[in-house]
């Protein structure tokens, strides 16, 4: 066996062990969201949980949606900016369509960076990007993720401490701590944006931080999505129950923070577990069911069929552009 057949039995191996660990991760992650919908639903009847949800005012149905169209559409400006940092703009209808459906699907089948990453990935490769191009995208929007959830948290937690503590049930000393290091972490994001210009380097990867401007605006947009998505659940939660805002920020950061650490798809069982234990006395069943009916199940199913319409439009284009290469040319 040659040295460059060794190495691509090596990366054959390799892939191989990969895919076999996020198979299992995957598989996993769906029956521990699984057990966690079940243990929440336990104690209703299909029917209970049918009237629950008519039961909702359609106003209040209809602001919900609206906030969780305005995520959406916070999302694709994410990745907008996310090109633009990676040096590969593109034009915004094209960015919006890659966005909404990588992200609609993303959110529902869990590890969002690696599967929306992967349709992103098949969509920015067809217009002329690299590899490199797209994993700096991913990683650029990974990262306002985490800096707009830290950046809602710490508003949520700082601006009214005592709802916080009531809310998580931490004491003073918790809360605060957990308020100063979210913002300390946005803090230090943007302090390295402003006057860090050297490339991040963590064994074989190198980061380069993105200009403060762009830094800003990650969070600001972070922020702003996450915002809009607390909104939705604030609505329907607020057809059953007089909770505030920023309670409901306070918990939906609780739960996404959960739904990052266990990569469940689409946070199934995480976030209504969290939610329905932070708030034991409402009956909170029918918004929730409403809630991830408008935020992960429409987006889902408008997703599929945005991208079976896309790849049926490449797939022609393809097949037009082959047929025009194998044609013999006429003589003049």
């Amino acid at each position: 066996m040659t040295q460059a057949q060794g190495r691509t039995k090596d990366k054959e191996e390799t892939s191989a062990r990969r895919r076999f660990w996020t198979i299992l991760l995957t598989v996993l992650s769906v029956a521990l969201g699984g057990y966690l919908l079940y243990r929440t639903l336990a104690g209703y009847s299909l029917s209970q949980l049918v009237e629950s949800v008519r039961a909702l005012p359609a106003g209040r149905l209809a602001a919900a949606g609206g906030f969780a169209a305005a995520s959406y559409l916070c999302l694709t400006g994410i990745d907008w900016l996310a090109l633009r940092a990676a040096g590969r703009p593109l034009p915004y209808p094209r960015v919006a369509l890659a966005a909404f459906i990588s992200l609609s699907l993303g959110h529902s089948i869990g590890f969002a960076g690696l599967s929306s990453g992967a349709i992103r990935y098949r969509f920015y490769t067809r217009w002329g990007l690299g590899t490199a191009d797209v994993a700096k995208a991913v990683l650029f929007c990974g990262v306002t993720v985490a800096v707009g959830l830290m950046a809602l948290g710490a508003v949520a937690v700082l601006v009214h401490p005592d709802l916080a503590r009531e809310v998580t049930g931490l004491g003073k000393g918790a809360v605060l701590a957990a308020g100063l290091a979210c913002a300390g972490g946005v803090a230090v994001y943007l302090g390295l944006a402003a006057w860090w210009r050297k490339p991040l380097t963590f064994r074989r990867w190198s980061i380069e931080m993105p200009p403060l401007p762009l830094a800003a605006a990650q969070v600001g947009l972070g922020a702003v999505n996450f915002a809009l998505v607390s909104a939705c659940l604030h609505q329907v939660l607020s057809a059953v129950s007089d909770v505030g805002y920023l309670a409901v920020a306070s918990v939906f950061v609780i739960a996404n923070a959960a739904v990052l650490i266990t990569h469940v798809p689409g946070g199934v069982g995480v976030i209504e577990s969290v939610v329905v234990h932070l708030l034991p006395k409402t009956d909170v069943i029918g918004p929730l069911i409403a809630f991830r009916c408008l935020y992960f199940l429409g987006p889902l199913a408008l997703g599929l069929l945005a991208f079976a319409a896309t790849e049926a439009v490449f797939r022609w284009r393809d097949a037009g552009g082959a047929s025009r290469e194998a044609a013999p040319a006429r003589p003049s």
